[in-house]
């Protein structure tokens, strides 16, 4: 039978429940079991799709084309298995699904009520993953803080399973903040013990508690947490602020959460966590031997959240090449002829990043028109591909005010233009060339070598391609498409002839690359800004 583990925040939000359901979940995969992490929000939105990245971060996108919360990009990170729509369930979707039901009838003329049709519908969603026998564990990420009135139909589903699954069925772990008053010279205790009152007045004891602290918490702490939160005292769990989210595993197993979580639910302890390959990572990770500095242009570089899977994807690739990447974000906007040299003198490459619309767009043509007229490495993503496609046109082929017809519907030349399957959809949420696509890579090429491999899988979120009415000048002129989609003929990849590194996917590479199998185009990248950085030292 699946076992259930939920994690709940509490007294504040942003605590690291991702990170730490993640981690958990990797230990307990390490260990041989079979794991999977699903993330329940309460917001009313359907997906993040539609959200700011300044209000939610990252959209991040599944393989079966799920626009879902980032903490999804998290798990795959760390577990190195793909995620899909049912690992990410949102308020909006479960009404969503009650209320077509109620129309079409299926409650039988009842009174459609939160207890029981909502919590019913979670309780559902919940299960639904550990149904076909695939997962011995599911872990399950409940969104927001103990408290808010809109996690309440999730915390009373998570209380109605505990009972119908049976006490060793499934755990509850709760992480809270212990913060240290600097004033008195102490952590203090109260807000986990409100916030586990809160929990219990719902109907739930936590079974764990972890910790979040900027301090170690002593014996004395562990013991009072532990009478008066009514756990086992080997039930308290220090976590306390590390270097890198890549550490927190390895806190975890030495706090011994992976070995109190499978005692609870009654699992065997018996293999213990083989972490040899995420030892090697970290080893990589904290010992480089070089340094550089990637610029990355664009739009929504005030909060770093918004290019989560790129910054990680930096990571992983930097510890493929032992070397350190420093990730300078510049917004696209402050971008201009007159200051891009400075503003771009010290990358050893450039990414351009992914977004919508036109802010920032001028910015992100000057950065690249820059990059590849000084042989800098480029890296390109979904609009950062189109950017330098527009880019090219106008200041290569002499396409007068070539664009993307989503920036000027009115252009003459739109080397980038709407999909055939968008053109009659109104409807933003959900609606994009979204999750897998096959391409097949031209032999010879730069992404030929990048991928050692001639047919590939990536993940899309687009409604714009390049307009292959222009490919045959774009690639006369030595802008080639060496990536393509089999099915209908999309350009994939464009990359440069004649330059060291030039290369730009309409597809975001970043959602695919994990601790244990980093990004090729990303790793290639990272080469690539080293070899200029120790050329241009030498110079």
């Amino acid at each position: 039978m699946t076992k259930y583990i939920f994690v709940t925040g509490g007294v504040t939000s942003s605590l690291g429940k991702g990170i730490i359901s993640a981690s958990l979940a990797k230990l307990l995969q390490a260990r041989g079991y079979r794991v999977t992490i699903q993330k329940f929000d309460p917001y009313i939105n359907i997906d993040p799709g539609t959200l700011n990245p300044y209000e939610h971060g990252e959209c991040y996108v599944t393989e079966d084309g799920a626009e879902t919360d980032l903490d999804l990009g998290h798990y795959e990170r760390f577990l190195n298995t793909a995620t899909s729509q049912a690992n990410n369930v949102t308020t909006g979707r479960i009404y969503q699904h009650v209320i077509d039901k109620e129309r079409e009838g299926a409650y039988l003329g009842k009174t459609v009520q939160v207890v029981p049709h909502i919590t019913d519908e979670i309780k559902r969603r919940m299960c639904l993953l550990g149904k076909d026998g695939d997962y011995d564990i599911v872990v399950t990420e409940l969104g927001g803080t103990v408290g808010d009135i809109e996690s309440l139909p999730f915390i009373e589903a998570v209380r109605q399973l505990r009972w119908e699954l049976g006490s060793s069925n499934s755990l509850v772990i709760h992480l809270t903040l212990v913060p240290f008053l600097a004033a008195a010279g102490e952590l203090k205790t109260k807000p986990t013990q409100h916030s586990v009152k809160t929990l219990l007045e719902y109907g739930i004891q936590p079974d764990i508690l972890v910790c979040r602290t900027e301090h170690h918490l002593n014996s004395e702490i562990r013991k009072k947490l532990a009478l008066f939160c009514n756990v086992n005292i080997n039930a308290v769990v220090e976590s306390i602020d590390a270097p890198s989210i890549y550490d927190v595993p390895l806190l975890m197993l030495k706090e011994q959460l992976d070995k109190t979580a499978l005692t609870k639910l009654k699992l065997s302890t018996k293999n213990e966590p083989d972490l040899a390959t995420w030892k090697v990572f970290l080893g990589k990770l904290k010992n480089p031997t070089a340094e550089i500095t990637v610029a990355v242009v664009g739009k929504y570089v005030e909060l770093p959240d918004a290019y989560k899977s790129i910054n990680e994807a930096f990571i992983h690739a930097g510890a493929m090449n032992e070397c350190k990447v420093r990730v300078k974000y510049i917004a696209a906007e402050s971008i201009n002829d007159d200051n891009v040299q400075e503003k771009l003198r010290k990358a050893s490459g450039v990414l351009v990043a992914p977004g919508f619309g036109e802010r920032g767009l001028e910015g992100k043509l000057t950065a690249i028109k820059y990059v590849r007229e000084n042989d800098v490495p480029f890296f390109g993503i979904c609009l950062g591909m189109q950017c330098a496609v527009v880019e090219f046109g106008r200041n290569v082929l002499k396409l007068k005010n070539a664009n993307s017809i989503e920036m000027d519907p009115k252009t003459k030349h739109p080397v980038i233009h709407l999909m055939e399957e968008q053109k009659k959809v109104k409807n933003m949420g959900g609606t994009m060339r979204l999750g897998a696509y096959d391409c097949e890579i031209k032999k010879g090429t730069k992404a030929a070598a990048i991928y050692g491999k001639g047919k590939i899988s990536e993940r899309h979120r687009h409604r714009y391609e390049f307009n292959n009415d222009y490919l045959e000048k774009y690639e006369e002129a030595g802008m080639v498409a060496s990536g393509i989609n089999p099915h209908n003929n999309l350009v994939e990849i464009v990359e440069l002839k004649n330059h060291p590194f030039f290369v730009a996917g309409q597809f975001h590479p970043e959602l695919k690359s994990t601790v244990a199998n980093p990004h090729p185009l990303f790793v290639s990248f990272v080469a690539a800004s080293l070899t200029y950085s120790k050329a241009a030292k030498q110079k």
